[in-house]
């Protein structure tokens, strides 16, 4: 391992061993989520709707990820930069694309230190996202007669490490000589590793971290390692518990993996972000689908505890209690962000709810002591697969409040209009393919002439990892989503190389006419929703999209939303006292074959939507933006670059 120290001296004047709540009211942001309850919300309002147009680059800081790979340390390469910050009396805490831990002076963007755990050494990459990262957790407490601060990472390949938050150094009694081997407990023999990965900050609750994993998501066979949730003594990393999130033998939900499908079936991950609440001493746990995404027929049943909200115990281990969104899952509907917790009055009645968004478009809300949802959730038919060897769940749960905020389903109506000519095109490209309501599952790619099911929401949502924020003043929920399609097809394995019937072809659906979209705007939008009424506040078209192309120039359209959710995705919101900030990296179709790639961050009036400052950035944004106080001056920081273009944090602050 490597550890750098820059200006040691100076960081330990700012590391007092005071302690903190464990919210944003002191202008600091000590989770990934800003709270514990992941509702990225500071109560900071320096910057507001009369000056944020004078917001300008206070600093720059550079991952130290892309000098590794300049001095031909490292044949690896990172990917796209994707962590938040935390920032704690001062300092910032980021993790990298290689998993290497930073600490930065919160006020010049100056780096204090850097440890390495030489990830990109492991001869292997992290299992699906490859060298992404999205950021670390903090704890403070007593070991023995000492008040210690640590920095606890999971590194992309599999490691759990805590460090000195002072120093750098590595806590060499946390585990074996500073260590975690968080695979061992997942896998049935060392060829397995490569299946697994680890990119997501832990949740800490107390003295017990608890993690989760990414599994590989294309995998051939039914035999896959599953992903249960993992904790650990934050003290000690002595193992607390696991979690199957696939349930083995005598453990109840047993019985909705027919056939005893639980003893090899995998998956069923934990591989966004977690929340917590702490007083409850609960962490809810987002799971995705079972092996495989697209073909069940292995795994007959409702396959508890995938697609599920999971309220855990953090110190035993046990379920408090569980929603599942999708039974039998066949459409990779990953619950794929961490759940917001928001305290909201309901005709009259106070509740500490959790919400929980999703791909398909759903917003799920709960009381989070008791699961209990705050509005009826009712169980309806939804298309019955014809893939042979599938079952299907009969039906599947549809909140009634709020309304869904992304498009379900694809009749021709949704189809692109513009023009006549468009239109006409749009229908004979939709004619190859099976349209129908949110649930039609995937169909065998020829069935009927047919290429496959058109799946709306797509694979990516509707909503993505960057998940939700919330609004304690005016109780308004605020997300990005996108309104795209994938295709749900699949193909009969080859028995000499695939141990499934079927899986998966291509999810990527077929481009609309002249390169244009198939489907009718808005393509990404910005949503607010009244969690205290379970209605949609306002929603609006998020960045201009294909309105500048040639077929469309000359209409003089309006914004018509750009998605942000590819398999990159962008980030989720921040939300101020003042003003809701949102990335975006928009691609606008040129026309067939070209096409052009903007990078914004803008800020919204709460209360509408209206943008009220647009800047143009220069790389990519593709992290969860954050904001902090330091010596008096707000801050906005946000990750950018990576997968080739430079890797930086980029802090916005108002002039001195």
């Amino acid at each position: 391992m490597q550890r750098r120290i820059f200006g040691l001296a100076t960081l330990l004047c700012t590391l007092p061993f005071a302690a903190h709540a464990d919210d944003t009211s002191r202008g600091e942001w000590r989770y990934y989520g800003g709270s514990a309850g992941s509702d990225k919300y500071s109560p900071l309002a320096q910057v507001d709707a009369r000056n944020v147009s004078s917001l300008q680059v206070a600093w720059s800081w550079t991952s130290p990820d892309d000098a590794l790979v300049a001095s031909g340390t490292t044949r690896e390469r990172p990917g796209y930069f994707k962590p938040t910050p935390l920032m704690i009396d001062g300092v910032l805490y980021t993790s990298t694309g290689f998993s290497q831990v930073v600490a930065i002076d919160a006020s010049s963007g100056k780096t204090r230190w850097v440890f390495d755990p030489q990830a990109y050494a492991a001869g292997r990459r992290p299992a699906n996202s490859g060298w992404q990262h999205r950021g670390v957790a903090y704890w403070e407490g007593t070991v023995g007669d000492r008040r210690e601060r640590r920095i606890v990472i999971a590194t992309g390949v599999g490691q759990l490490i805590a460090l000195d938050a002072q120093t750098g150094e590595s806590i060499t009694s946390f585990g074996a000589n500073g260590r975690v081997d968080l695979q061992v407990a997942l896998i049935g023999g060392e060829e397995q590793r490569r299946l697994i990965g680890f990119n997501a900050p832990p949740v800490i609750v107390g003295d017990v971290v608890v993690v989760g994993c990414t599994v590989f998501d294309r995998p051939t066979s039914p035999q896959m390692p599953a992903g249960h949730i993992q904790a650990f003594d934050v003290r000690t990393g002595a193992p607390k518990w696991i979690f199957h999130t696939v349930p083995q033998e005598e453990e109840a939900g047993t019985a909705t993996w027919e056939n005893d499908a639980w003893k090899y079936s995998g998956n069923t991950n934990a591989w966004a972000p977690m929340s917590a609440d702490p007083e409850l001493g609960l962490v809810y746990v987002p799971t995705g689908t079972p092996t495989n995404d697209y073909y069940g027929g292995d795994r007959h049943g409702d396959n508890l505890y995938a697609e599920s909200l999971l309220a855990i115990e953090a110190q035993t281990g046990k379920l408090a209690w569980h929603f599942q969104g999708v039974h039998h899952g066949l459409w990779d509907y990953d619950f794929p962000a961490a759940p917001t917790l928001a305290d909201i009055t309901v005709d009259g009645k106070r509740i500490k709810a959790i919400a929980q968004i999703s791909k398909q478009g759903f917003t799920y809300v709960f009381d989070r002591a008791t699961g209990k949802p705050v509005w009826p959730i009712e169980e309806r038919p939804v298309p019955q697969s014809t893939v042979p060897g599938e079952k299907t769940s009969p039906t599947q749960p549809f909140p009634t409040k709020p309304p869904a905020f992304a498009r379900q389903g694809i009749t021709v109506d949704d189809l692109i209009d513009f023009t006549p000519e468009l239109r006409a095109e749009a229908l004979k490209i939709v004619s190859e393919y099976t349209l129908g309501p949110l649930f039609t599952p995937p169909s065998v790619v020829g069935e009927g002439g047919k290429k496959g099911v058109l799946q709306v929401p797509s694979a990516a949502g509707g909503a993505n990892w960057g998940g939700s924020g919330f609004d304690p003043e005016s109780g308004y929920l605020f997300l990005e989503s996108a309104d795209i399609l994938s295709l749900a097809a699949v193909v009969k394995g080859d028995p000499a190389k695939q141990k499934s019937a079927y899986f998966i072809q291509n999810p990527v659906g077929p481009s609309g006419p002249q390169g244009l979209p198939l489907l009718k705007p808005p393509y990404g939008v910005v949503t607010a929703i009244d969690l205290n009424k379970g209605e949609i506040a306002w929603q609006v078209a998020h960045g201009d999209g294909p309105r500048d192309h040639p077929l469309l120039k000359d209409l003089k359209l309006p914004p018509l939303g750009a998605s942000s959710h590819t398999f990159l995705s962008s980030g989720g919101p921040l939300v101020t006292k003042s003003l809701l900030f949102v990335n975006q990296v928009q691609t606008r179709p040129d026309g067939p074959g070209y096409s052009t790639t903007e990078f914004f961050m803008r800020a919204f009036d709460k209360k509408t939507g209206a943008v009220v400052w647009e800047h143009r950035m220069s790389e990519p944004p593709y992290g969860t933006p954050m904001t902090y106080e330091a010596k008096g001056r707000q801050y906005i920081v946000v990750a950018t670059g990576g997968g080739g273009a430079p890797a930086k944090l980029q802090a916005f602050a108002l002039p001195l």
